[in-house]
């Protein structure tokens, strides 16, 4: 589905580059099909180019009418400069896929045309080592194809799961600040196995296996994680005695807690990106 599509990127960031990357090592499309513009940073655009094979673009040069798939990838701030831009310059039938936080479907809906295909799409971190986990939501005229089409694209980036757009929100909690809760996790591991006399690199590299071996578990067996957590908690064993110190200590509370801040944080730079947004619009139409 890919290999005849030409896409698009306005914006040249890191998450830019780590679909760039994800795309290319795929090869489910060639490199001269990816193309990536930018508003002044010139020297960028030939690095990625470089890098990767694609075409940097000066932005006044992108042939519009020549693209498949646009990919929103600049500043939220930036998106209404970029909708200008491409607004009367492009059809309802071309596939906009966004990934800036905080801008909605009906956003983009409103600011485009009349039946424009859009796709709000949300990776995290690990695209970049293609192990991302990425949430999209279609907009009210998106034609399933395209959908289809969405999920093909960002599967060379990781795992793809399709969500109602309220949910972005929780979903934001738990795999877009989720990694660095497991990295904060880590970190205390490997402080103790440091104090007890292993070495840092030793003691990181098996605290990683040891989270790379529970996710696999959980991904490839049909069972839930109190499932596995009971299968490995031998009474009065070592389990339990850390799980009674988590328990104790407030634990499961700090997870659940992070999760819901997270996801509320998550809600307010939308709505605040979003306010934003409309105060512009008014300013200019004033």
């Amino acid at each position: 589905m890919l290999h005849d599509k030409t896409i698009a990127f306005l914006g040249a960031g890191s998450m830019a580059e780590a679909m760039i990357s994800g795309l290319v090592k795929s090869e489910k499309m060639k490199a001269n099909q990816i193309f990536v513009t930018n508003r002044s940073n010139h020297k960028r655009l030939g690095a990625l180019e470089k890098t990767y094979g694609i075409n940097g673009v000066n932005q006044k040069e992108l042939k519009l009418d020549q693209i498949d798939v646009f990919i929103l990838a600049m500043k939220p701030k930036d998106v209404d400069g970029a909708l200008d831009h491409i607004r009367d310059r492009i059809k309802p039938h071309q596939l906009i896929m966004s990934v800036l936080a905080g801008i909605t479907t009906s956003y983009l809906e409103q600011n485009l045309h009349y039946g424009q295909q859009i796709v709000r799409v949300m990776p995290n971190t690990s695209s970049t080592i293609g192990e991302s986990a990425t949430a999209i939501s279609p907009g009210q005229e998106t034609a399933n194809k395209n959908i289809k089409l969405t999920k093909e694209l960002f599967k060379c980036i990781g795992k793809v799961y399709e969500i109602e757009e309220k949910n972005m929100d929780i979903f934001t909690g738990l795999a877009g600040s989720g990694p660095a809760y497991f990295y904060y996790l880590m970190e205390h591991m490997e402080q103790e196995g440091v104090h007890a006399g292993l070495d840092a690199e030793t003691t990181r590299q098996i605290i990683a296996q040891t989270i790379v071996g529970a996710a696999k578990m959980i991904q490839d067996q049909d069972k839930t994680p109190t499932v596995l957590r009971e299968k490995v908690t031998s009474p009065n064993g070592t389990t339990a005695a850390g799980l009674n110190a988590l328990e104790v200590h407030g634990g499961g509370i700090a997870i659940s807690k992070a999760v819901e801040h997270a996801t509320k944080r998550s809600k307010e730079i939308s709505d605040q990106i979003q306010e934003s947004l409309l105060v512009g619009s008014s300013k200019q139409i004033s």
